[in-house]
């Protein structure tokens, strides 16, 4: 009885839930909304694409109209809803993540994961299923990446992924709440490797996953592969060495309705298309999480480099 009572509880937050996002949502007529998840690189993606927005806007004549910043979405699934239900406009996100985690497809056989075909395939069921329109990759990619301390990584001699199902049972793991679960994540790669760790996954925020790392409190976690602290604190990402993890290229999604009515928005795009670079993100996500500098800056001072 009590799981009973359990599940209908979860159902009936999970429609309140998915109500009030539906019953916040703008006249999205008026002005244009951008979403982002909770971490760091979302928020800087979002504010780039906010900011190359409102200077379309100011070339425009309109100096005067701002883009709305809804960050700090919790997760694909909030975000996909915040999009279908018209909170926001558009969000960034990775080409994988929306073919398993949002799209429910399943993780095509390793020959048929290139870039181009999840592209395509990602494009279409979005314009059929809600029409949102796929735009073009912002120039990186940010997979999943299993992680591990410089040291142990010397220690144990741990290059790939296959290096550390070797020595599995010797380390403890920390993952997201997304990755626990979601098809391309743990399930799927424990057994791609054969992978069995000491004892059940710590689950947490993703903010939290390197300081427990660093703290010596789980011994390698699953990230991604252009967080700033894994260059700043010298962690070394693990090779996926059997190509378990499908691409995860940028790319913005945008409501069709939105750029109907708001034209700037496609505009805004076209100049970011290939413009960003895994090796610039990460530096901004740096310059962001360890540095602490204001997102809004670090993100004007790379569109002034980039010329934008």
């Amino acid at each position: 009885m009590s799981v009973r009572l359990n599940l209908r509880a979860a159902q009936v937050l999970g429609a309140f839930i998915l109500l009030a996002l539906c019953s916040c949502a703008p006249p999205r007529f008026s002005h244009i909304a951008i979403g982002a998840k909770n971490f760091t690189e979302q928020v800087v993606l979002g504010e780039l694409l906010a900011q190359e927005i409102e200077s379309v806007y100011v070339k425009e004549g309109k100096p005067g109209e701002r883009v709305e910043r809804r960050f700090y979405l919790t997760g694909s699934y909030i975000c996909q809803q915040a999009l279908v239900s018209g909170r926001i406009d558009a969000y960034v996100e990775y080409t994988g993540t929306a073919l398993t985690a949002i799209l429910k497809q399943p993780l095509p056989p390793p020959g048929q994961r290139d870039p181009a075909s999840v592209l395509s395939t990602v494009r279409v069921l979005y314009d059929s299923q809600y029409h949102v329109r796929v735009e073009p990759p912002l120039g990186f990619e940010d997979t999943f990446a299993m992680v591990v301390r410089g040291d142990e990584a010397q220690r144990l001699n741990l290059k790939t992924i296959s290096d550390a199902a070797r020595v599995a049972r010797q380390l403890r793991l920390g993952v997201g709440y997304e990755f626990e679960s979601r098809p391309d994540g743990l399930p799927g790669l424990s057994a791609a490797y054969d992978l069995h760790f000491a004892g059940p996954p710590r689950t947490m925020d993703l903010g939290l996953l390197y300081r427990t790392l660093a703290n010596g409190q789980v011994d390698i976690i699953a990230g991604n592969s252009t967080d700033g602290p894994i260059r700043a604190l010298g962690f070394v990402v693990l090779v996926d060495d059997r190509h378990y993890f499908p691409p995860y290229e940028a790319v913005p999604l945008v409501r069709e309705d939105s750029l109907q009515r708001h034209p700037e928005i496609q505009i805004a795009v076209n100049k970011l298309v290939g413009k960003v670079n895994a090796e610039e993100v990460q530096t901004m996500n740096d310059a962001v999480d360890a540095k602490h500098q204001d997102v809004t800056d670090v993100v004007r001072a790379f569109r002034v480099k980039k010329g934008l």
